[in-house]
């Protein structure tokens, strides 16, 4: 482990920052995030604005008709990528007893796992930048305006142009699904670079799509630079920079106001006397960044949101609580980021993503993965909803919320009104095989659970 960190020894970031010892010990905790602000107060300072995320829900808009002819499981929502909001009594009673808390107001998940097209939260960022920069080019090139009707895409004329190009992206799973998924169908030369993290079913899926996978035999970080390096030997390359990426960012934002669509439909009250606690998993930050910045366009000060990491994988809580952003890997800390969770597999946080959220994230708790096997397989005996370990994360922070209440200034009475909404990110694509040995894992451990 490295013993200095910006010229400062690790004994004074300890008594700076006591969660650091959580940290290195890969224990479970909550942290709450001391420097977060009133919205209203820095929502000019954080780079990204309600034009830029209108701009990316009317793109996502223009492409509807794209969207519904090239992947016929969206017709029946008109080419729009989105997913079901769902009551879960019987999860949050279970929530309840398997923690031995109490967890006033209404339980409700987000079932991004069930998303079309590429099965995750990365639908949404991953597959709006490449939307927007098959627009771009399009329109470049004089194949497309804003007016026409972007089945035109789908034509072979553009499949043959779109050839021309390439699309590179470093990836622990999903993203490189979602971004190879859209790519290979619009007729781009997608190629995914791979961390050793990621499953062997999502390469040989890819690879069924005709994408060029590349394996590496190291952690997200390495698959991320190799993928960089190579965008930049081809002028006709586009690159896809999770770890720096705007577009990527906007394409989660435009989830909040759908959801807020959702919310009225099912009658749900957010306000100052209804409060929404939103947990989300968090990897290297775009996606949960992305949704949380919605969220707080959306709801304001109304809103408070969560992220959950692995115990093994604390890059965002590192980067957060010291204040060093990507200056810091957990790694450095000594934490090996050997987690069941591939989709978190990141020790080092979105520089881009990590300041966006200082002054408007909640908090964080982390994680142990036997925790997600247990979770996973309550949730499925609950719901009968199968999901991958990273997205039952989030189920995780219900059970650490008996000391935040008061610190997020929330009175009893409001509690009793409070929507808890846990993001449920992926794993509608995972194969039975695969999520049956998940699912015996967790049964075999419930039954030595505890909280």
């Amino acid at each position: 482990m490295e013993k200095t960190f910006h010229e400062k020894p690790l004994e004074e970031w300890l008594a700076q920052c006591p969660v650091l010892a959580d940290i290195i010990a890969t224990k479970p905790t909550f942290w709450l995030n001391q420097e977060i602000k009133k919205f209203s107060q820095i929502r000019d300072q954080i780079g990204f604005n309600q034009a830029d995320v209108k701009d990316a829900a009317d793109r996502l808009e223009r492409f509807r008709p794209y969207i519904a002819q090239a992947f016929p499981e969206t017709a029946d929502l008109g080419g729009k990528i989105e997913s079901p909001l769902k009551q879960i009594p019987a999860m949050h009673k279970e929530i309840e007893e398997y923690y031995e808390v109490t967890i006033p107001g209404t339980l409700f998940v987000k079932l991004d796992s069930h998303l079309p097209v590429s099965g995750s939260i990365k639908a949404r960022g991953g597959i709006y930048e490449i939307l927007k920069f098959a627009e771009t080019t399009a329109i470049a090139n004089r194949l497309l305006k804003t007016t026409d009707n972007y089945e035109v895409l789908d034509s072979s004329q553009c499949k043959d142009f779109f050839s021309r190009y390439s699309i590179v992206v470093g990836s622990t799973g999903n993203l490189g699904l979602s971004i190879g998924i859209i790519g290979a169908k619009l007729g781009f030369q997608v190629t995914v670079h791979m961390s050793a993290d990621a499953k062997r079913w999502k390469k040989e899926l890819l690879r069924s799509k005709r994408v060029s996978v590349v394996e590496h035999n190291a952690d997200y970080s390495i698959a991320v630079s190799e993928g960089r390096e190579q965008a930049k030997t081809n002028p006709l390359c586009h690159f896809v920079d999770d770890e720096d990426s705007r577009d990527l960012f906007l394409g989660y934002a435009v989830a909040a106001e759908r959801l807020k669509t959702q919310f009225r439909e099912q009658s749900i009250q957010v306000d100052e006397n209804h409060p929404l606690l939103v947990y989300l998993p968090c990897g290297v930050g775009g996606g949960p960044g992305g949704v949380t910045f919605g969220l707080k366009l959306a709801f304001g000060d109304d809103v408070h949101c969560f992220f959950g990491e692995p115990t093994q994988a604390p890059a965002m809580l590192a980067g957060l609580a010291t204040g060093l952003h990507d200056g810091i890997s957990a790694q450095q800390l000594g934490v090996e980021n050997k987690t069941i969770a591939d989709g978190l597999a990141v020790s080092r946080p979105s520089g881009l993503v990590c300041r966006a959220m200082q002054h408007i994230l909640s908090g964080i708790f982390t994680v142990p993965d036997d925790q997600m096997y247990c979770l996973l397989a309550l949730f499925a005996q609950c719901e009968d909803i199968h999901l991958e370990p990273s997205a039952l994360v989030g189920f995780s922070g219900l059970s650490k919320l008996a000391g935040v209440w008061e610190k997020l200034s929330i009175s009893p009475e409001q509690q009793q009104h409070t929507t808890h909404l846990v993001w449920a990110t992926g794993g509608n694509m995972v194969p039975d095989t695969v999520w049956q040995q998940y699912y015996k894992q967790g049964i075999k451990l419930l039954g030595s659970f505890s909280p």
